[in-house]
């Protein structure tokens, strides 16, 4: 089992910066990709950044330039730099994780979400 678990969540002026961060624990051999999704209510979920277990990043055109997604191996963790903010990235925002529990098989794990806001 393999919890995830989001931090960052937070209310801001359009303009400003926030940082999101991820951290998977438990029963972890190897960690693949890890991923930020956003969604608002009504909406499917939109995948906003990616980064591969080699640094490799992929940026939604809507958030390049202004995110950055980042990790820490050491720590199974995944980072959200979130710049210049802008009303229309208010959503609830979700970290995915790709792990394997014995460097065979991967499994997908889901974070409970944080609430990014951001005012006009």
């Amino acid at each position: 089992q393999v919890d995830v678990v989001e931090s960052g969540a937070g209310l801001v002026q359009a303009g400003g910066s926030l940082r999101l961060s991820c951290t998977a624990s438990g029963s972890i051999f190897s960690i693949n990709s890890m991923k930020w999704y956003r969604q608002t209510p009504g909406e499917q979920r939109e995948l906003v950044a990616t980064i591969t277990s080699r640094g490799d990043t992929n940026y939604a055109d809507s958030v390049k330039g202004r995110f950055t997604i980042s990790r820490d191996n050491a720590k199974n963790t995944v980072y959200l730099q979130m710049n210049n903010l802008k009303p229309e990235d208010t959503a609830v925002y979700y970290c995915y994780v790709e792990a394997s529990h014995d460097g065979r098989s991967m499994f997908q794990y889901w974070g409970q979400g944080t609430q990014v806001t951001v005012s006009s």
